[in-house]
């Protein structure tokens, strides 16, 4: 089966505005409490760079084959789909050059984060009635004659009970002091060839910071920022898995080629597993549907799984390199994509466009085989996996999100017998979080799952200052779909938005405002009290490479008193600009 054609680069920031690139050349914009001199007209949107598609650019994919498909295209969140966010998501922001700060001494917390948690979704919805799909369960699926009781009902990202309510203790610590200094930062690279190369993909280990760069991904010091390793490529990453195993293996899909302007996409049919520890590239595996290879859309991990999915179908390697199934050639659906982690979800696609059922499917990472199976209502086109475990699906039901988010509801459903558990509605004027469902089925971001909660920032609003904004985060219960009461304040001035689950505590990254520095707070899981982990610098430097890598457009990590902060494009620098541009910067606590 083809897919719609790409759509061309957006010539416009997403609807609704607040969510594009910070402005070349400018200072922080006053949504983040910057006082300007007078009141201001409602400043127009900015614009994002154009990003032709192909030259390692994730838009809409080509056909299976490399060519375009016969039905309609379809605008993604963003104006069109990419690795979560168009051009100007982690788009090369000038910066003035950082210099290394010394720190106060503090005493970070331990842990390390086995695998990046998916977060982002949100919203925008009309009021519509509540939709309960079927559910089935499947028996046998192990193959051992018992019923598959893989599925979890609750808990998420926020590990076992220890008694204290279901709540259980956070690794993360707060240090002594708190202030963070610049531990380094890496130069953004320039594409000779000028447009737009896709350089996705951060992860965190105990030995290193890795990030991908230009047709290469590169393990750094995670204290000083100095090369300890680099694995190359023949071509662009397409995407980077989420997910890392416990032994800090993760995979990519990259390009067999390096871009031209006579050739500007050799599509993402290459398939590798990367050992993060080693700074070693394990194998690269391929798959044809009859002659021709597969593009991929999307890649994830699970146990011992390595998954990718497309509309060509799904398809899985072991570890180890041995394949675990393939499309089926006259298989009526086909696996979209998967979401990885605590269990294998199949977003799987029936039916033609516009009459497209989706059917979200807990299955076997070993076999394939299906476990539990939810359909989803007829005439809904993507969808995103927010979470495994519990299981949580996001999706714009009737394109009714309008707002550039992709959401309209949440789906919270049993994974041991597909059946709904509940839907929650996020109206996008009030809430922000965002999913990319197009091809990026496990791509969300300013949302955690834990605890059987879902925790989901507001939009922002007045602050108590003049000019200042600011915005909250809060919980729905994924049993009952109503908010539970908790609510975290940004406090004035800042964004608030959720990254990661710490055991039962939740992460979160606080916007500045004009005059302040980035804060990185634990939120308690149970009375939702929060402890500063990290507060970055304040000097005008600082922040203007730090709010040029906002949560809705960058990558963000943290874990152990170190915030890296990402782009997920390199871009030819525009003429006249003499400002040093980085790629990734990272801060620490001493």
């Amino acid at each position: 089966m083809t897919q719609p054609p790409p759509p061309p680069p957006p010539q416009q920031p997403p609807p609704g505005g607040g969510f594009g690139p910070p402005p070349q050349n400018q200072p922080p914009q006053p949504g983040y409490g910057y006082p300007p001199a007078a009141p201001q007209p409602t400043p127009q949107p900015p614009q994002p760079p154009q990003a032709p598609a192909g030259y390692g650019y994730p838009g809409q994919p080509p056909g299976p084959y490399g060519q375009p498909g016969p039905y309609p295209q379809q605008p993604g969140p963003y104006g069109q789909p990419g690795y979560g966010q168009p051009p100007g998501y982690g788009y090369p922001h000038p910066a003035m050059p950082l210099q290394p700060q010394p720190g106060p001494p503090g005493q970070p917390g331990g842990g390390k984060p086995k695998a990046k948690p998916a977060v982002i979704v949100a919203a925008a919805v009309v009021a519509i009635a509540l939709i309960i799909g079927g559910g089935v369960w499947y028996s046998s699926a192990n193959g051992d004659g018992k019923k598959d009781d893989t599925a979890g009902s609750s808990g998420g990202t926020g590990g076992p009970d220890d008694g204290n309510g279901g709540i259980t203790a956070g690794k993360e610590k707060a240090p002594a002091d708190p202030t963070s200094k610049v531990l380094f930062q890496v130069p953004a690279p320039e594409v000779k060839n000028g447009g737009t190369v896709v350089v996705a993909g951060s992860w965190l280990t105990d030995k290193a910071y890795v990030k991908s760069g230009i047709a290469e991904i590169n393990g750094y010091d995670r204290d000083k920022g100095s090369k300890l390793w680099k694995i190359p490529l023949p071509g662009p990453v397409c995407q980077a898995g989420r997910h890392v195993t416990d032994d800090d293996l993760t995979a990519i899909l990259y390009q067999p080629a390096m871009p031209t302007k006579a050739d500007p996409s050799h599509g993402c049919s290459q398939l590798a597993l990367l050992d993060l520890d080693e700074g070693k590239k394990l194998w690269t595996r391929t798959v044809k549907a009859g002659d021709r290879l597969i593009s991929f859309d999307n890649v994830t991990i699970s146990g011992d799984t390595v998954a990718v999915g497309s509309t060509s179908g799904g398809a899985a390697f072991d570890v180890s390199g041995k394949p675990l199934w393939s499309p089926k050639p006259k298989d009526s659906c086909y696996d979209a994509g998967y979401g990885g982690g605590e269990k294998l979800v199949a977003v799987r696609k029936c039916g033609s466009y516009e009459q497209r059922q989706l059917h979200i499917q807990t299955i076997d990472p070993k076999s394939g085989k299906v476990i539990s199976e939810y359909k989803m209502t007829q005439g809904i086109e993507y969808a995103s996996i927010v979470s495994t475990d519990p299981l949580v699906v996001a999706a714009d039901v009737g394109d009714s999100a309008g707002d550039g988010s992709g959401i309209s509801d949440f789906f919270s459903i049993d994974n041991k017998t597909g059946r709904l558990r509940t839907r929650i509605a996020a109206p996008g004027e009030q809430f922000a979080a965002r999913c990319e469902g197009i091809t990026r089925i496990e791509y969300c971001n300013q949302l955690a799952v834990g605890n059987d909660r879902l925790y989901i920032p507001t939009e922002e609003h007045d602050g108590d200052g003049k000019y200042s904004r600011t915005n909250e985060i809060v919980a729905f219960d994924l049993a009952t779909g109503k908010q539970t009461g908790q609510r975290a304040d940004a406090g004035d001035g800042y964004r608030i938005s959720p990254l990661r689950m710490d055991g039962g505590n939740l992460i979160a990254y606080k916007r500045p405002p004009y005059d302040k520095g980035g804060q990185i707070v634990s939120i308690d899981g149970g009375s939702f009290e929060q402890t500063k982990l990290l507060e970055n610098p304040s000097t005008s430097a600082v922040r203007r490479v730090e709010t040029g890598m906002s949560p809705e457009y960058s990558e963000l990590l943290f874990a152990d008193g170190h915030l890296f902060m990402s782009r997920v494009y390199a871009s030819k620098r525009s003429s006249g600009v003499t400002e040093k541009q980085y790629l990734s910067v990272g801060f620490g606590t001493s």
